[in-house]
């Protein structure tokens, strides 16, 4: 008979509209439809959800429960409402791998992982971006660490592989990036021992700012152009040349 999609807020779907009017004429038990919907996005609490509803021609229904952006069911298991406006430096929240394992398993069925494992190393990825650390440390880290086995036990108590083969590859970047983040924070420590300097820092980090959207904003601007007038001009010229 066809296809029904709603949005619905998880746990709270009624007979009223949008489901009642839309249900109403195909004859169905809509009451029963919406006890099945709030079972099926109970674990979504305080989100809204994409919901389909199919019925074939002799009412038989099915009901295809949609998830929420990987970052809103981050946002949500964070108790944050939004992420970090400069991720790499400041963060908003923190989780647990058990934390980051319950999204993981919330999204696996919309992720590209076929493992819970790799699932939650692309949670843990999306938490860099969100400025969320994981177990009280910067998530690019976590995942460094996950690739070089300091999380074997961890995955392994969850029926996982432990540990994983590395590449020369990404052996030579993680070395790089551990390079860099140590460099980061002995400046961090140095700077937060001298103020003055910590202050120029940002005096100097700011102003780099401002001229960076200043040089934006001009880049961004037509130059007018009288676009009429430069083509009469061009028309005039070789006549003159010829007089």
């Amino acid at each position: 008979m066809g296809d029904i999609s709603v949005l619905i807020e998880a746990g709270k779907a009624t007979a009223a509209a949008p489901l009642g009017p839309a249900l109403g004429p195909l004859g169905v038990n809509i009451g029963e439809i919406v006890t099945e919907i709030n079972e099926k996005t109970k674990g979504y609490a305080g989100m809204k959800v994409p919901v389909k509803i199919s019925i074939d021609t002799k009412k038989n229904v099915e009901i295809t429960v949609g998830s929420p952006p990987t970052s809103a069911l981050i946002k949500k298991e964070a108790g944050v409402q939004k992420g970090s406006d400069n991720p790499k430096v400041t963060s908003v929240a923190d989780l647990t791998m058990d934390q980051i394992k319950k999204v993981a398993e919330m999204k696996i069925e919309n992720l590209s992982s076929h493992s819970i494992k790799s699932a939650m190393k692309e949670i843990i990825g999306t938490c860099n971006s969100l400025g969320i650390t994981v177990d009280g440390k910067p998530a690019k880290k976590v995942q460094r660490e996950i690739r070089h086995g300091e999380y074997a036990k961890y995955f392994e108590s969850i029926g996982e592989k432990g540990t994983e083969e590395i590449s020369e590859k990404d052996a030579k970047r993680d070395a790089m990036e551990e390079r860099d983040e140590a460099a980061a924070n002995a400046k961090k420590a140095y700077l937060e021992k001298h103020p003055e300097l910590k202050k120029q820092e940002e005096e100097a980090e700011a102003k780099d700012a401002a001229e960076g959207e200043a040089k934006e904003g001009e880049s961004s601007e037509e130059k007018p152009t009288d676009a009429p007038e430069a083509k009469k001009e061009a028309e005039e010229k070789p006549k003159e040349e010829q007089k």
